[in-house]
């Protein structure tokens, strides 16, 4: 295996492995467009479901797209909405039903009635309206509960789907006349069927994407990263194209995917377990990490233990980032204590960075 250690889109030319936090509805929660810069974020990841419900596809639009809205001069990865069909329709049909021509949702991203549709065409439309720099295939993700069957189904939809995204892909550039147009990429399912991941994408590669992502469901069923479909799905991807682990992303994984030959990462772990009081910090100094053999590359501190109370040191010895630079673990715990909203932001603030620096020591190691 060739290891691809950076690729070009819109004239840039961007170093791999690379992490996208995920912006969800076009905000990384408490942080702004300077926070993530300054903690090196690279890009984001937004949801064209969630934005296409609120505010909406023209509104970001007439606003001069989502980099404008967000004031955000890094790349955007705009999720198709596919992994909406797990997380609403194929959990609850209260929230809508899906076919051969598309997702039917009966409520928006938040839960209030209302009938949007969204097909494989129409999802393609809405990223290029949001003004994203990679785009992602709608796809069909079923549970993690789903048959042999289902997946079967899920293959043949998602092949679909991917077909007709291109098409409207190509009528979208040439109807914008687009000399740098965004790139797409397409998702890989099968569930732990190799022999569906493989027909999958075989089909895919068929159709000609810029990229390929992992699709589905990460984890066995012990609730461990699923190295063995992992591995053979990435090895189904062509070498010197990008490959996405969506929704990979503890330190751990990420490393062990790296080693595996994906280069693109997306996780809401950092942000999420940052709002819960839950800080990453390296397991010792970033210098005499052997990054691909460690059996732990970090560990939590739990911020509101006791015994942070009085501690005047910062987060980690090892972080450069902002918070870690001027504020100690007794300033994180009174802040969460008191319920301050500052307490997100320096805290997510402190567990970004320990990511972005988690890809500086993989980009040296590949």
């Amino acid at each position: 295996m060739t290891y691809l250690k950076s690729f070009s889109i819109q004239e840039k030319n961007l170093s791999l492995p690379i992490y996208f936090p995920d912006a969800t509805r076009g905000v990384i929660r408490s942080l702004d467009s300077q926070d993530l810069q300054k903690s090196k974020v690279e890009g984001v990841v937004v949801n064209s479901f969630h934005l296409m419900s609120k505010p909406g596809q023209s509104v970001i639009k007439s606003l001069g797209g989502i980099k404008r809205f967000m004031n955000w001069n890094g790349l955007i990865v705009s999720d198709s909405g596919g992994f909406q069909l797990l997380s609403l329709v194929y959990e609850n049909s209260s929230f809508g039903k899906i076919d051969d021509e598309g997702i039917t949702f009966y409520r928006d991203s938040k839960g209030k009635k209302g009938r949007h549709i969204l097909t494989p065409e129409r999802s393609i439309q809405i990223q290029f309206n949001i003004g994203a720099d990679i785009m992602i295939c709608l796809d069909d993700c079923p549970s993690v509960k789903a048959t042999y069957e289902d997946h079967e189904k899920s293959v043949r939809r998602t092949i679909k789907w991917a077909e007709r995204s291109k098409d409207e892909y190509k009528k979208q550039i040439l109807n914008k006349k687009l000399l740098n147009p965004p790139l797409i990429f397409a998702v890989i399912h099968g569930g732990d069927n190799k022999e569906l991941r493989e027909k999958c994408a075989k089909e895919l590669i068929k159709i000609g994407f810029h990229g390929y992502c992992f699709g589905g469901w990460p984890l066995n069923s012990n609730g461990e990263i699923n190295y063995d479909i992992l591995s053979w799905t990435a090895s189904l991807m062509p070498d010197d194209l990008p490959k996405f682990a969506l929704g990979v992303g503890n330190p751990k994984a990420i490393a062990d995917c790296v080693k595996i030959g994906y280069n693109i990462f997306d996780c809401v772990l950092p942000t999420r377990d940052a709002r819960h009081k839950r800080l990453y910090v390296f397991a010792k100094d970033p210098k005499e990490i052997d990054i691909f053999n460690e059996e732990k590359i970090t560990e939590f501190i739990y911020i509101s233990d006791e015994k942070y109370v009085r501690d005047p040191k910062p987060v980690s010895q090892y972080c450069d980032c902002y918070t870690c630079c001027n504020y100690s673990k007794s300033y994180l715990n009174h802040l969460f204590e008191i319920e301050d909203p500052l307490s997100w932001r320096l805290a997510t603030i402190h567990n970004l960075r320990t990511y972005t620096k988690l890809i500086e020591i993989l980009r040296e190691n590949v």
